[in-house]
């Protein structure tokens, strides 16, 4: 049993490329598991949900950019951060006007209905009894800290409290992690888009499994980010500017952000 498994695309369907040619260069797989976050923040929203929709046996996930394209919700800043502190206005209306852009070419095209039903996560018993769990943030969750670089013991914990299972996949931090806590082990994917430095590449892992046990293979796939920039700027994006910072890698991970 071969499955990849990735996450955080980002509506970047040229980094996709990259990663699906790279699958195919690998020998191929059994199963493809796509845990969130798959149209929202990049150029091609469409050109993603066609391309994951085409791909045979997969599963996927609900990331927490995929709700907030069904509910209307947006991410931070909140109207009453922005209350409290004027500075965050500009923010606010990029977030805005982002997630509009991106929900109206969704719901335009037939796509919203599918993305409302996506599920919060997918579990499955590998041949050698090994039960496998794989959610976007956390377990039972789309959204939060996630599993990013230098969590704790205790804080890594309580992610994954209730989980049930051995193996845990993750995405949502855009970072990658393999650590393993109360005899679970957490492995969290990074990102296909909008990765950070030191390592801009898209990244995601192929698991084999059979009733000997499982390895996990994380693989790293460049592709042309001059290339996303000039489709970003081509389509008008209205936070192409805020995208482009990822790609030259010029923003910085929540984590960071929030410790200050």
């Amino acid at each position: 049993m071969r499955i990849a498994l990735f996450a955080d695309i980002h509506g970047n369907s040229i980094a996709l490329d990259a990663v699906l040619a790279d699958i195919r260069a690998q020998g191929g797989v059994d199963e493809t598991w796509v845990l969130g976050d798959l149209a929202a923040i990049g150029h091609d929203p469409l050109g993603v949900l066609e391309r994951l929709e085409r791909l045979p046996k997969t599963r996927f996930v609900r990331g927490n950019t995929d709700r907030y394209i069904v509910t209307g919700e947006l991410p931070r800043p909140s109207l009453a951060e922005v209350e409290q502190d004027a500075t965050l206005l500009p923010k606010l209306i990029q977030v805005a006007r982002s997630f509009a852009w991106t929900q109206g070419a969704v719901s335009s095209n037939g796509w919203l209905d599918w993305l409302a039903q996506l599920p919060v996560e997918q579990r499955l018993t590998l041949p050698d009894g090994t039960r496998m769990l794989g959610v976007h943030a956390s377990a039972g969750k789309d959204d939060g800290r996630g599993a990013y670089p230098g969590i704790g013991e205790a804080e890594l914990g309580a992610l994954m409290e209730g989980c049930d299972a051995d193996l845990v996949f993750v995405a949502h931090t855009h970072w990658t992690l393999d650590r393993t806590v109360n005899d679970t082990r957490v492995i969290n994917l990074g990102s296909v888009s909008n990765s950070f430095q030191p390592d801009l590449r898209a990244s995601y892992a192929i698991l084999e499994a059979d009733k000997g046990g499982y390895t996990v293979t994380p693989r790293r796939v460049d592709y042309d980010r001059d290339a996303v920039i000039k489709a970003l700027r081509k389509s008008r994006h209205p936070a192409a500017e805020f995208i482009v910072r990822y790609m030259l890698g010029q923003n910085k991970p929540h984590w960071i952000q929030h410790t200050h």
